[in-house]
């Protein structure tokens, strides 16, 4: 087997058993974010007052998450690269249920914060983990659904997360605690099914362990190749640390990837966490504001998988700038005409929805495709650490923003910044559909 053919067994691989059970597995972490991030909000309500909490702590508890996916991400990533993805892609799963279920005997804000703090870290440390042993994994002509599904699978564990709130809510005073502890049981269904996971070829290959890298591809492939097979491959970037980064040219590429990220996710948060308060100040109220709300969701899940389809027929860079430019369009207009009918409003929030799904699924794809195998997870779960500053911010300044400055300037300020991420993506937005990962990650 010569070396092309090597690399062609990587990218023009049959999609097979095994990539759609990956897939499947990696889902785990980003329905596990969208769950546990929805389902705070509707355990607050009850331990709101038992834990006597302050405004000071409930805003805490409810950015704890958050916090911790910033941490978690950036230094998950970091470890992923250095000490392989198999490794830490089922002990953060395992910290991930600890942190859950011990929410359900906390009995200060304190302790639930720390919580949820410790929670957050471990998600936001999967996400580097995951995406990029799915990545490098995958065939080149699935890579992209493949690895946008995973967006797909927050909105369906947020609506979860909404659905089984809702339920334990009516089940007496400790519903919280079943809530916040429930994420231990899909938890521990992700962490069964990982288990037997392989190691990435491609990491083992740039680390030198050659017997381990010709293993998983037999067990993957099915296919034997031979040690000088794997030595001898020069296709992917020359080695570069993660400290200088931002000294090479990968740290434009950082830039684009955490700029549109966090365009992308800003609007997103303040949208789908205050999506109740915002329909009822745009007029829709009562059982119409929590239709519309529910509406909302189900149409987020349909955007992104409606963008699925789009990403390998119009191309990533056209999928973004399509996705930037209708969502700006949408929320512009809700800022122009704030005081339109109820049904005007909800339609023009339901083409957000729609439309935003093409860049949500592209936060995952375009970072495991633009950097290489050795700094891969690092710059996944950097970009990831970044959008959530914008997002913790926009969510929090949501509120107040409606009370001071209004609606509709609110609404105008979502699509300025879905601008800054449309004319940045125009900018610097590469095509990689066509490209292998090694050559997708190649400078030019």
């Amino acid at each position: 087997m010569s070396c092309t053919s090597l690399v062609e067994m990587f990218d023009n691989a049959p999609l097979n058993s095994f990539h759609k059970r990956l897939a499947i597995y990696s889902s785990g972490g980003p329905l596990l974010d969208g769950y546990v991030l929805s389902i705070i909000g509707i355990a607050l309500v009850q331990a709101t007052p038992y834990l006597e909490l302050s405004l000071f702590w409930e805003g805490m508890i409810g950015a704890s998450a958050l916090i911790g996916i910033f941490l978690g991400g950036f230094v998950g990533g970091w470890f992923t690269d250095k000490f392989g993805r198999q490794v830490l892609y089922t002990l953060d799963l395992v910290a991930i249920g600890v942190f859950s279920l011990a929410q359900f005997w906390v009995e200060s804000a304190e302790s639930l914060f720390i919580c949820r703090l410790c929670l957050g870290i471990a998600v936001g440390a999967d996400y580097p983990i995951a995406t990029a042993l799915l990545a490098e994994f995958a065939p080149k002509k699935y890579r992209g659904p493949l690895t946008g599904m995973l967006n797909v699978m927050w909105f369906v564990g947020a609506a979860a997360g909404y659905i089984v709130g809702g339920i334990l809510l009516h089940m007496g005073p400790d519903g919280w605690r079943w809530m916040l502890a429930s994420a231990a049981l899909p938890t521990a269904i992700f962490i069964f099914l990982r288990r037997n996971t392989p190691e990435s070829p491609r990491w083992l290959r740039r680390k030198g362990r050659y017997l381990e890298a010709k293993a998983v591809l037999k067990q993957v492939y099915g296919q034997d190749v031979s040690m000088q097979e794997l030595e001898s491959i020069t296709t992917e970037p020359k080695p570069i640390g993660i400290a200088s980064l931002f000294r090479s040219g990968y740290g434009t590429r950082m830039i684009f990837v955490s700029v549109f990220w966090t365009c992308t996710i800003v609007p997103l948060f303040a949208v789908y966490s205050f999506s109740p308060k915002i329909l009822t100040a745009l007029g829709l109220t009562g059982d119409l504001s929590n239709m519309g709300s529910v509406v909302i969701t189900v149409l987020f899940m349909l955007g992104t998988a409606f963008a699925l389809c789009l990403v390998n027929k119009i191309g990533r860079r056209a999928l973004l700038l399509q996705s930037f430019f209708w969502t700006g369009m949408a929320l512009l207009l809700l800022g122009t005409f704030a005081n339109a009918s109820q049904y005007v409003i909800l339609l023009l929030f339901a083409a957000y929805a729609l439309a935003t799904g093409g860049s949500q699924i592209l936060q995952f794809i375009y970072p495991n495709e633009l950097f290489p195998t050795e700094i891969r997870a690092s710059a996944v779960g950097l970009a990831s650490s970044l959008s959530r500053i914008g997002a913790a911010v926009g969510t929090y300044l949501v509120p107040l923003a409606l009370v001071r400055i209004g609606i509709g300037a609110t609404m105008l300020v979502a699509a300025a910044i879905t601008l800054v991420g449309f004319v940045v993506s125009f900018k610097m937005a590469p095509e990689t559909m066509h490209c292998s990962l090694e050559d997708a990650a190649r400078l030019n």
